[in-house]
């Protein structure tokens, strides 16, 4: 996987008690146009602590030009920003 660290504009599912749900993306490709992906399946969600800033990593499944894809989504807590992490 290729390491990206992307800002994404997200639409995901907030509850009280868990963590959010993510179930839609908008990115900008090398084309200056708007992609939107909808995500199939998170495979898991942990939460971790890098450089003193909390997030949840994300890896999800996805089908983006008729190819299955796996890939990684982070979470700024505080920020509540969501990156497009690995693909």
């Amino acid at each position: 996987m290729k390491v990206l660290m992307k800002p994404i504009e997200m639409i995901a599912w907030f509850t009280k008690d868990k963590n959010p749900i993510p179930l839609r993306y908008r990115i900008v490709d090398e084309n200056n146009l708007y992609r939107v992906v909808k995500v199939d399946r998170v495979l898991f969600a942990e939460e971790e602590k890098l450089a003193g800033n909390r997030m949840i990593l994300y890896r999800c499944e996805s089908t983006i030009n008729n190819i299955r894809k796996i890939y990684e989504l982070k979470y700024e807590i505080d920020t509540c920003k969501w990156f497009l992490f690995k693909i």
